[in-house]
């Protein structure tokens, strides 16, 4: 459609999925809501193509995410299930029954002091029980703030954050949020821990409809829907509950893209063997069947293996962070996905999610990995040939799908962006006549010097590589991970620290069809044939048979062998 946003529909399935997409949101909110200049072009990135424009009852202009989220009974802590852009008391007030009435109230979540401070900069509630949003610039999101009139925000501990909702600064349509009130999410009895019991959720009439209201009422109001984006736990029950969406989805909008974000967080422990028991059965059928439904599916993790035998989480040469904090994990990982979803967001020339899928999972291979550079290690006296060139054969990125070290598997096909480099760090700036360090130097184009390398490095692979100016926004609530050798850009710093927060980073992402999957599937393949299920009869018992089991070993070994190295690209 020319000149209109390609739009996408964010699922969002479980607790961990919640986190992910805290930050994913704030990370979207800070560029919309980034100072803006009449004068100045519209961003790299249309944010159309993930948001919604809407009214309230009073006629007060809102843009919220297009999303659709579904947890458990007890996730949402403070955050109320409708929202608050679109509440109003005196409708509550409005009640027919004049007769006696009695209030039972349930006890209140504190509300997290950062979520305090920001709604307090964002708007009011009221004594007439109208929420009172700041004015929109442009009808895109609410004003940048600036500290001549706005107190500095509270900046979350580690600590303060129980769940995804303490840290989300985005407000929701009340269309957004889907309670399962089936399951707990606190405590150890009720909980949503097998793949059987996700796939029966979707089963009852009453989730079903559910979700089909809201798909129908976001679908409904675009102009040209390109796909679904799903983000979904694969460690527990709601991997069931993604295989049952994208079967849903599949069936009902028949050539739409639909890539699924399987998330794992890190790290476990041997000494809870039913969990990871648990853990390894859903990952397992959660990607044959997620695979089965989607055009393309990307498992995320900062873990170092899939299987049982836990492995230590990836690290980052400028990253500091605590690999069982949520919190963190998130981040890093929203971080990639802000990065690699790229292509399918941009404002000029977009490729879209089924164009995307195409390019990467031909012959069967709809599984893929992804890797990142968090931030890309560009020293501020240097330029982008420079850093590419000092890397050599080093594999220039950090590995995210537990698949472990990529650099001696050999890569199909690869979707790489490359986001937030200054166009003077794009090219060499050496003075005519001297001597070329290397072939890259000679590139004219950010663009063109990326391709070249990409082509060195894989020269079999089919490659597509995007440049962006547009960095990542990381400023509070984004947790402050972040060496001290970094500027407020997330450059690299050639002198002492300025002491300064960084507020923005380059990053480079890649999707990748590997061959590391062949050992990866397989090797989940071989221990799950290993394990003596009848001492997890529990896991059985929640909605899975045997046939069942077998199946999905037999489709597991055959989406293993689709990823067998050889010379022909196509194999």
């Amino acid at each position: 459609m020319a000149g209109g946003a390609r739009e996408v529909l964010t699922l969002q399935l479980g607790h961990f999925a919640g986190f992910v997409g805290a930050h994913w949101w704030n990370q979207q909110d800070a560029a919309v809501c980034g100072p803006t200049d009449a004068k100045e072009s519209p961003g790299e990135l249309c944010p159309d193509v993930l948001y919604r424009t809407g009214r309230t009852l009073h006629g007060q202009e809102t843009y919220t995410p297009r999303l659709i989220l579904m947890d458990l009974k007890g996730s949402l802590s403070s955050l109320k299930q409708e929202g608050g852009l679109y509440r109003d008391r005196q409708l509550d007030a409005a009640i027919a029954w004049q007769g006696k009435l009695t209030t039972h109230k349930e006890e209140l979540y504190p509300k997290n002091p950062y979520l305090h401070d920001y709604l307090s900069a964002e708007g009011v509630l009221s004594s007439d029980g109208l929420w009172r949003v700041k004015s929109i610039p442009n009808g895109k999101g609410p004003p940048p703030l600036t500290t001549a009139t706005t107190p500095k925000p509270h900046i979350p501990t580690d600590g303060s954050i129980r769940v995804w909702s303490d840290f989300l600064r985005v407000h929701l349509h009340p269309r957004s949020i889907c309670m399962i009130q089936k399951y707990n999410h606190d405590g150890e009895a009720g909980r949503l821990e097998a793949f059987g019991q996700g796939e029966s959720i979707l089963k009852e009439p009453r989730y079903l409809e559910e979700l089909e209201d809201r798909l129908h009422f976001y679908v409904e109001e675009c102009d040209y829907l390109q796909g679904f984006q799903i983000l979904c736990d694969l460690h527990d029950g709601f991997s069931g509950v993604g295989a049952k969406a994208t079967e849903l989805l599949q069936d009902e909008y028949l050539g739409r893209g639909i890539i699924t974000w399987g998330l794992l967080p890190g790290p476990y422990s041997l000494g809870e063997p039913q969990k990871n028991v648990y853990r390894l059965l859903n990952t397992a059928f959660g990607l044959v069947h997620l695979s089965a439904h989607s055009t393309l599916v990307c498992p995320l993790s900062l873990g170092g293996s899939l299987g049982l035998r836990p492995e230590p989480p990836v690290s980052f040469p400028h990253l500091h962070y605590d690999a069982a904090l949520p919190f963190h994990c998130s981040a890093i990982l929203a971080t990639t996905l802000d990065t690699v979803t790229v292509p399918y967001r941009l404002r000029s020339s977009p490729v879209s999610m089924a164009h995307l899928a195409d390019m990467l999972n031909f012959s069967g291979k709809k599984v893929v990995t992804a890797a990142a550079a968090i931030p890309f290690p560009l020293d501020s006296s240097q330029c982008l040939p420079d850093t590419l060139a000092q890397l050599g054969g080093a594999t220039p990125w950090t590995p995210l799908s537990a698949c472990g070290d990529p650099s001696e598997t050999c890569c199909f096909a690869q979707s790489v962006v490359l986001r937030g480099l200054g166009k003077a760090y794009h090219t060499s700036q050496l003075t005519p006549g001297t001597p070329l360090p290397s072939p890259l130097h000679a590139g004219t184009t950010g663009e063109d010097i990326l391709a070249q390398y990409l082509q060195q490095q894989q020269p079999r692979a089919r490659s597509s590589s995007h440049v962006l100016l547009t960095p990542c926004k990381v400023a509070p609530p984004y947790p402050d991970l972040f060496s001290s050798s970094l500027s407020q850009q997330g450059l690299v710093l050639d002198g002492p620290p300025t002491g300064a927060a960084v507020e923005s980073i380059p990053v480079l992402g890649a999707l990748c069809s590997s061959s590391s999957l062949n050992q990866t599937l397989g090797d989940l393949a071989r221990e799950l044939t290993r394990l003596d299920l009848r001492r997890w009869a529990s896991f059985m018992d929640a909605g899975v048979e045997q046939d069942d089991l077998e199946e999905m070993l037999q489709e597991l070994h055959s989406l293993a062998q689709c990823y067998q190295g050889g010379d022909n690209l196509m194999d």
